[in-house]
């Protein structure tokens, strides 16, 4: 949302945005997988999907979902106020009635419901840093999300980002998407600042990069920038990135997250890495400028 001014990115977003509005399932939620894929019914709607979706529309000024999904967002979460990451069946009582209607499906595809879950790393009862942290980005710092807020300072506390979610299992990438929700205006997340600064900047290398990879670096650019923060190292690191630049102009694949800690499956694009380089590229031309 960076370059969103620029004619031919506001074309894209566009067009991107009419899609996922598109992908939209009943409720106001959204699945990893497109509404005509194999798999759609077999992988659950989720909230990580729904909240980047959800937050993407409200930025773009979309008025969607009509109405509004979060209290069945709310209506997904543990008795110590997090998010599942599922919208699933669970033995508890949920009073919303759409969540019923959203999961109830479920019981007509027992056998492949038993199949997905045994042959996937992940478990109908997930809770995951990421997912939790974006759910916080698209509700914001409301009453409802404090455990979320305490949750992130927590994992930030104990050091324990690299393993916090089933899917993000890259440090950098978190601390992106933690950031992200500090730059946003929720500053409870204080305590995570200088941790994170810290922890960025301990992993520089002589090249420029931040981290070990193209991906760490845009991350680590723009979760210091998140973080109103300007290090020296940011220029060697927009400088790598700019070389690491093919010559068609996008970046390389590479695996940005997975189907779990076995790291089994992986996704990642040069669309996606592009993406986020160029975002790491814009917003420090702007810091400069």
């Amino acid at each position: 949302m960076h370059i969103q001014e620029e004619p031919l990115a506001d074309q894209i977003l566009t067009q991107a945005t009419k899609f996922l509005r598109d992908q939209m399932n009943y409720g106001g939620l959204w699945n990893h997988f497109t509404n005509y894929h194999r798999f759609r019914h077999l992988c659950p709607l989720d909230i990580d999907d729904t909240s980047c979706v959800s937050a993407l529309l409200r930025a773009r000024g979309i008025a969607c979902p009509v109405p509004t999904n979060i209290p069945l967002i709310l209506a997904n979460r543990n008795d110590e106020g997090l998010f599942y990451s599922w919208f699933l069946l669970r033995f508890r009582w949920v009073k919303n009635r759409t969540f019923w209607r959203v999961t109830l499906p479920e019981l007509l595809r027992p056998i492949q419901s038993l199949l997905f879950w045994y042959g996937v790393e992940a478990s109908r009862n997930d809770v995951d840093g990421v997912v939790n942290a974006n759910a916080l980005y698209y509700l914001g710092d409301i009453p409802d999300t404090q455990p979320v807020i305490e949750y992130i300072l927590r994992i930030i506390a104990e050091n324990k980002e690299h393993d916090c979610d089933l899917w993000y299992r890259d440090s950098f990438f978190v601390y992106y998407f933690f950031t992200r929700n500090y730059y946003a205006g929720i500053t409870k997340l204080e305590p995570l600042r200088a941790p994170i600064i810290s922890r960025i900047l301990a992993q520089a290398k002589p090249d420029g990069r931040l981290g070990e990879t193209l991906a760490d670096t845009a991350w680590a650019v723009c979760s210091l920038l998140n973080l109103h923060s300007n290090p020296p190292e940011i220029e060697a690191a927009v400088r790598y990135i700019l070389q690491a630049q093919a010559e068609h102009g996008s970046w390389a694949r590479w695996l940005l997250y997975y189907g779990g800690p076995k790291r089994i499956l992986g996704w990642g694009s040069e669309e996606m890495t592009t993406g986020f380089c160029l975002e790491a590229l814009a917003r420090y031309r702007k810091l400069i400028s």
